[in-house]
C-alpha cells in the first residue's frame, strides 16, 4: 500500500460538480492498494498517517500530529500510484490492486482513521474526481507498507 500525504490548509475533492467532500488544516491522503495488501499494510499506513508529527508546535517546529491540531484527512483513492512508466511511453497499472479488492480495502483504511480519533472526508471510488488543495510547507511525504 502506497500513500501519498500532503498537509494542506484546505482540501476538496468534487466528482460531476458534486463536492464529495472537503477538509480545512489537515491532511489529503491519495492511497493506492496493490495485489497483496492486507488489513495489516492499511493499518501500518492508518498509524503512520495519523501520527506524524508533520504539524507545527507555537515554536513553528513540526511536533504535533493530526490528532494534536484536531485536524481531519481528505482521502482519496488513487490507483495511478501503482503505474509503471519504465517502458514505453504510457504507463501500465498492473501493480494496481482490482477494483474489488482496492475499494475494500481503501474503506477499510477509512474507517480504521476514524477508529483512531481523525475525521475522515472521502473522494468517490472509481470516480474521475477533481481534487483541490493549498498545500501547507509545502510538507508532502510518500508511504510505502513494504519499504
Amino acid at each position: 500500500m502506497k500513500a501519498v500525504i500532503q498537509r494542506v490548509t484546505e482540501g476538496s475533492v468534487e466528482v460531476e460538480g458534486q463536492t464529495t467532500g472537503s477538509i480545512k488544516d489537515g491532511l489529503v491522503v491519495l492511497l493506492g492498494v496493490t495485489h497483496d495488501d492486507t488489513e495489516e499494510d492499511l493499518k501500518y499506513i492508518a498509524d503512520k498517517v495519523t501520527n506524524l508529527r508533520i504539524f507545527s508546535d507555537e515554536e513553528g517546529k513540526m511536533n504535533l500530529s493530526i490528532k494534536d491540531i484536531k485536524g481531519k484527512i481528505l482521502s482519496i483513492s488513487q490507483f495511478t500510484l501503482y503505474g509503471d512508466s519504465r517502458k514505453g511511453r504510457r504507463p501500465n497499472f498492473m501493480n494496481a490492486a482490482k477494483p474489488d479488492q482496492a475499494n475494500q480495502l481503501y474503506e477499510q483504511f477509512n474507517e480504521y482513521v476514524e477508529l483512531l480519533g481523525v475525521p475522515v472526508e472521502t473522494g468517490a471510488f472509481g470516480e474521475h474526481m477533481k481534487v483541490s488543495l493549498l498545500n501547507d510547507g509545502p510538507v508532502t511525504l510518500i508511504l510505502d507498507s513494504k519499504e
